[in-house]
C-alpha cells in the first residue's frame, strides 16, 4: 500500500511540475532548438528538420559543487551533436534540478522522465527512445530504462558507473589510506566531516606531498589499488610504461576524481541527500582487498623500490578507527543509485580501458547482474582518461545498438570491425577530449578486446 501511495504521489508531482514556456530558437536548416524550465530543471532539445524518427536522452554524470555548466550538453562527444543532428537524430537532456550540481540520481529520473512528456506532448511521440548516459549518468539512464521499460527501447552507457554504492565506497577507502598514511595526526574528517573543504585540501595537500618521495608514491599507489585505478590518466598519450609514470598518473586520478571530485565533498553531499551517511569501511580487510586488486604488482614493486614495510602499513590500516553507515541511508542509496540488472531494453556499454575515474571493474559487475546476457554487449577503447571517446567511437556504437534494435541481433562487434566503421568518418570527428588538461587532438580509433578486474567495494 505504500509503495502504491508513494507511487501515485510521485506521479500527481510530474503532472503538475511548472513548465516555462519552451523558447523554439529559428535556424535557417530548418532545425528546432528549445530550451526552457520543468519543475526547476532547465532543459535543451535540439529536433532536425527531417527528423529520423528516434529520439536519444541524454544524462548527464555527476558534478561537483565546484563545478559549472557552460551549457547543457546532450551527447558525450561535442562533434557527435553535429552529426547525429546531420543524420536526423533527435537529442533531449535535462540539466536536473539544482543546476545539475550533486549526487540527484532520484531527481533527475523523474526530471529526464517530465522532459520525455514534454518532447511527447510538443514535439511528437518518437518511434524509439534511445537513454544514454555517462558516468554516472549510467545510473540514471539505466535505472529510466529498468522501471520505464515501455518508454525506451535501448540504453547506450559510455564510461559507466552502475553501481555508486560501489564507487563511493572505494573513494572512501583510498581518502581513509591516504588520511591514515599520509598524513598521520592531522584532523581530517571524513564521513561526517564538519568541515569537507577543509578535509579535501588538507588530503589533497597529503597527496602533492606524498608524490615527491618514493615513500609517498609506494603509498599512494596502495591506495589506488584499493580503487583499481590504472595509471593511465592521460588520454592523448600512451600508458607511462615506468613505474614512477605509472604512480604519477595513479596520483592525478586520487587528486582529482577520488578525493576532489568523490571525496568529502561528495560525501557530505551523499549524506545530505540519503538523510545520513551510506558509506563505510567497517569490516573491510585491506590486505584481502590488496591481494584481489589487479594494481596489486604494482604496489609490490613500488614498496621493494621505497624499502618500506607493507606489511606495517596494512596494519596501521587494520588499527584505524572505522566508519560505519547508517541502514537507512545505505538503502536509499540502493534505491537510487545500484543498477539491478533487469534489461528490458537492450544495452550496450562504451569504456576506456584505462578510465581510472570509473574503472571498468564496474563493467564486469554489471555484466554478472544481467538476467538476460543476449541483451547486453559492451565495447572497449583502448585508451585512457575518464569519457574520452571520439564522436566516431561513439556513434559508431550507437550505429551497433541500433542495428540490434532494428533486427534482434547484434552486428559484428569485433574491434579491427569496429576500428574500420569508425575510420571512415571525417578527422573532425576523430576529435578525443582529455579532461585533464582540456585539450583535444586527432586520434585513431582503438577498439580492443579486454576482461576487467573483479570489482572490490560490490554493494550486493
Amino acid at each position: 500500500m505504500r509503495k502504491l501511495f508513494t507511487a501515485l504521489v510521485a506521479a500527481l508531482l510530474l503532472v503538475a511540475a511548472p513548465v516555462t514556456a519552451a523558447s523554439a530558437a529559428p535556424r535557417d536548416d530548418g532545425r528546432r532548438s528549445y530550451t526552457g524550465t520543468i519543475d526547476g530543471a532547465d532543459y535543451r532539445v535540439e529536433v532536425p528538420q527531417g527528423w529520423n524518427g528516434t529520439l536519444l536522452l541524454y544524462s548527464h554524470g555527476y558534478m561537483p559543487a565546484d563545478f559549472g555548466f557552460p551549457q547543457i550538453f546532450v551527447t558525450n562527444a561535442a562533434e557527435s551533436e553535429q552529426w547525429l543532428l546531420e543524420h536526423g537524430f533527435a537529442l533531449a537532456a535535462s540539466e536536473y534540478r539544482n543546476g545539475g550540481i550533486g549526487y540527484l540520481v532520484e531527481p533527475a529520473m523523474r526530471d529526464q522522465l517530465a522532459l520525455l512528456d514534454w518532447f511527447e506532448a510538443e514535439v511528437g511521440r518518437p518511434e524509439r527512445t534511445v537513454a544514454t548516459g555517462q558516468s554516472l549518468g549510467t545510473t540514471i539512464a539505466t535505472l529510466l530504462a529498468e522501471r520505464n521499460p515501455r518508454r525506451f527501447d535501448g540504453v547506450l552507457t559510455m564510461c559507466g558507473v552502475y553501481d555508486p554504492l560501489n564507487t563511493f565506497n572505494t573513494a572512501l577507502d583510498i581518502n581513509f589510506t591516504v588520511r591514515t598514511l599520509l598524513a598521520p595526526g592531522q584532523d581530517i574528517d571524513l564521513v561526517p566531516a564538519d568541515d569537507p573543504v577543509a578535509s579535501r585540501e588538507a588530503l589533497v595537500a597529503a597527496v602533492g606531498q606524498a608524490r615527491t618521495t618514493p615513500q609517498g608514491q609506494a603509498r599512494l599507489a596502495l591506495a589506488a589499488a584499493f580503487g583499481n585505478v590504472t595509471g593511465w590518466y592521460k588520454s592523448l598519450e600512451p600508458a607511462p610504461a615506468d613505474l614512477t609514470g605509472w604512480i604519477q598518473q595513479q596520483t592525478e586520478w586520487i587528486t582529482w576524481a577520488k578525493i576532489w571530485g568523490n571525496g568529502p565533498t561528495a560525501f557530505a553531499d551523499i549524506e545530505r541527500v540519503a538523510g545520513g551517511n551510506p558509506l563505510g569501511n567497517a569490516g573491510v580487510d585491506y590486505a584481502r582487498q590488496l591481494q584481489r586488486s589487479d594494481q596489486r604488482e604494482t604496489v609490490l614493486r613500488a614498496y621493494r623500490k621505497a624499502g618500506l614495510n607493507l606489511h606495517a602499513d596494512l596494519a596501521a590500516l587494520a588499527a584505524a578507527p572505522r566508519i560505519v553507515p547508517q541502514r537507512d541511508a545505505v538503502r536509499y542509496l540502493l534505491r537510487y543509485g545500484v543498477a539491478t540488472g533487469r534489461t528490458p531494453a537492450p544495452v550496450l556499454s562504451l569504456h576506456t580501458t584505462g578510465d581510472g575515474g570509473a574503472p571498468p571493474d564496474q563493467e564486469r559487475w554489471y555484466a554478472e547482474q544481467v538476467h538476460n546476457p543476449a541483451d547486453l554487449r559492451q565495447l572497449w577503447v583502448n585508451r585512457g582518461g575518464h569519457c574520452s571517446f571520439s564522436a566516431a567511437e561513439e556513434i559508431t556504437a550507437l550505429q551497433a545498438l541500433l542495428t540490434k534494435l532494428d533486427t534482434g541481433r547484434w552486428p559484428d562487434l569485433r574491434p579491427s570491425r569496429l576500428d574500420a566503421a569508425a575510420g571512415r568518418f571525417d578527422p573532425l570527428y576523430q576529435r578525443v577530449l582529455d579532461l585533464g588538461s582540456m585539450e583535444s587532438a586527432v586520434m585513431a580509433p582503438a577498439f580492443t578486446r579486454y576482461h576487467p578486474p573483479v570489482t572490490l567495494r560490490p554493494s550486493r
